[in-house]
């Protein structure tokens, strides 16, 4: 006896060490947690769900959003402008946030990764003015009542435009009083069970915006908590002339300078580390959350995704804030990877497998989970999603059903399941107050872009 079945699939993609394909199969979760994987007779079930005609892989796994820029999404500046003057045009909107912002722009982003298949995702949250309370723990309380499991990112940034950096100086804040607030929600918030729906990552923002002291700090609290770590990492070919103008050498060196190379770490978009740097950066272990869409809409280009992951680095996938890549969707983030990286490596570079692969076991061991999330396997957590593959957008595609998932579409989930409680059932948000919550959204979006 099971508490959930979700049976009769078409196939079960597990994700488990020996990639098992189950056709006809089905998953029992008890307890919140798989254990069993299957085919034919079905154990007895409080509750079934019936995966006919589906793909049903594990939940997938988002390693790279900033959620509160739903509130400024395609925001008409950045039709015309660089990365970074984008960048500059947004923040006097953002400095405009408060703990409101916070909450309502994390909980539509948790929706949205939702109804996109995801049931993890982490948050770099480096936004804190010094006028308004935490950020952070406005943002921990929204995300617990979605259902979701959440990597809270307390990022950081210590150095702003009175120090020739970007950010604008209300939101930079002493080094000290970071690392020490740091140390206060790691103690409050961080859950490392293996089957927690919350954890802590530290997140200074980038080389740009975060000094020695601070990142050096941060590896040394992170090393003591057991948390991990995560920052923006040859983003911009702007990088490597900060880089080389501040501290003499490449961003990746001073990365490992600072104490950050190491599996603790996981970075996001990576566009342009050398060969060698490749090698370094697999040899640690450094993960590396890849953020396509967002990439290539700013027109900034696709990294080395494939060769990091043959150099022994982590790749999973992130769909970045979304004022540059205008969607939580994590199938969408998945199609457009699976389309950059097929333009930047030739047909044969990767299919949709490989793809699935990042968007789960991938994105699982950037957040430090692997084996408890992005997987079907007994013993791990009780997250998945059912995919549809008998509807129009499939018609046709009976050969392959991963191939069909990432290929064929748009397509969205039947059902999303974390921890044996459905978050999505026939196709629906299983979520209250839905269209207040727009609204409420909507006025904060509108007050925030107002001339």
């Amino acid at each position: 006896m099971v508490d959930l079945l979700v049976g009769g699939a078409a196939l079960v993609a597990t994700m488990d060490d020996q990639r098992r394909e189950v056709a006809g199969g089905w998953v029992g979760i008890t307890d919140g947690i798989v254990t069993a994987v299957g085919s034919g007779p079905e154990p007895a079930a409080g509750r079934r769900i019936d995966a006919s005609g589906c793909l049903v892989t594990p939940g997938l796994v988002n390693t790279h959003h900033h959620m509160w820029q739903n509130l400024t999404r395609a925001y008409t500046p950045m039709t015309s402008e660089t990365f970074l003057g984008w960048l500059g045009a947004l923040y006097p909107l953002w400095e405009q946030l408060d703990e409101e912002a916070v909450a309502s722009s994390t909980w539509m982003a948790m929706a949205e990764l939702a109804a996109s298949g995801c049931t993890t995702t982490s948050d770099h949250l480096y936004l804190q003015p010094q006028r308004c309370g935490s950020f952070f723990e406005a943002q921990v309380e929204a995300a617990m009542t979605t259902g979701m499991r959440f990597t809270a990112c307390r990022g950081s940034v210590d150095r702003s435009q009175r120090d020739g950096a970007l950010p604008p100086d209300s939101i930079a804040q002493a080094t000290d009083d970071i690392l020490a607030d740091s140390e206060r929600v790691i103690a409050k918030y961080h859950d490392p069970s293996p089957t927690s729906k919350l954890r802590v990552a530290l997140a200074p923002h980038s080389l740009h915006a975060a000094s020695n002291e601070l990142m050096i700090g941060s590896a040394e609290l992170a090393a003591r908590t057991g948390v991990r770590l995560h920052t923006h990492i040859a983003a911009d070919p702007t990088d490597d002339d900060v880089a080389l103008e501040r501290f003499g050498r490449r961003p990746i060196e001073w990365l490992e300078s600072v104490g950050w190379v190491t599996d603790r770490t996981w970075v996001a978009h990576c566009i342009f580390p050398s060969e060698a740097e490749i090698a370094r950066l697999g040899a640690a272990g450094v993960g590396v959350a890849h953020c396509a869409t967002a990439c290539l809409l700013m027109g900034i280009g696709i990294g080395p995704m494939i060769d990091l992951s043959a150099a022994g680095s982590p790749v999973g996938l992130g769909v970045d804030g979304s004022s540059n890549s205008d969607s939580s969707s994590m199938w969408l983030e998945a199609r457009m990877a699976l389309l950059a990286n097929r333009f930047r490596g030739g047909p044969a570079a990767i299919g949709a497998r490989g793809i699935l692969e990042m968007a789960t076991i991938g994105g699982a061991a950037c957040l430090g989970r692997a084996g408890e999330i992005g997987v079907l396997a007994p013993g791990a957590c009780g997250d998945l999603a059912v995919w549809p593959l008998d509807d129009l957008a499939h018609a046709g595609a009976v050969s392959d059903p991963i191939e069909a998932w990432l290929r064929c579409g748009p397509t969205a989930p039947r059902h999303v399941v974390v921890g044996g409680e459905s978050l999505v059932d026939g196709g629906v948000l299983v979520a209250p107050s839905l269209d207040a919550r727009l609204r409420d959204h909507r006025r904060i979006a509108t007050r925030l872009q107002a001339p």
